[in-house]
């Protein structure tokens, strides 16, 4: 891992997405609650929250953090029949919480793919990317498309 020792602890955030697109019926089944296994909505926010708390135990390298914040948001998209996941981490460190972010929106999204498997195998996860971060050296990042 990277000593991030010398660095100053100051106010990080990380906010990251992942779209899951499916076919029309199963996103209604997901939005009218219909679904056999429970809130898809809810079980995936946990979902994400549980895999930004885990995130170093996943992926080698990553240093362990006292998140203080994480939020996951997910937001049916009738107009395209997807789900857009957004998930927020916060902390104040020596270290950026990209990953977190990332492996929120990642989990949460493959969470409602295997809720959903048995209803709609075609469904595609996209788009998982840095949307923003600020705090640290490197300064305030927002993607700009």
């Amino acid at each position: 891992m990277v000593d991030v020792g010398a660095k100053d602890v100051t106010e990080r955030t990380a906010t990251a997405e992942a779209v899951i697109s499916m076919l029309p019926d199963t996103l209604r089944l997901i939005l009218d609650g219909g679904h056999k296994k429970g809130d898809v909505f809810a079980v995936a926010r946990i979902a994400g929250i549980q895999a930004a708390k885990k995130c170093s135990d996943l992926i080698p390298l990553c240093h362990p953090l006292m998140l203080s914040s994480v939020k996951v948001e997910l937001e049916g998209i009738e107009a395209d029949s997807s789900v857009r996941i957004t998930a927020t981490c916060k902390l104040a460190g020596q270290t950026g919480v990209e990953m977190e972010a990332l492996t929120a929106a990642s989990v949460a999204a493959l969470t409602i793919y295997d809720m959903c498997k048995a209803v709609d195998r075609g469904m595609v996860i996209s788009h998982v990317r840095l949307l923003e971060k600020a705090g640290g050296k490197s300064g305030h990042y927002k993607r700009s498309d």
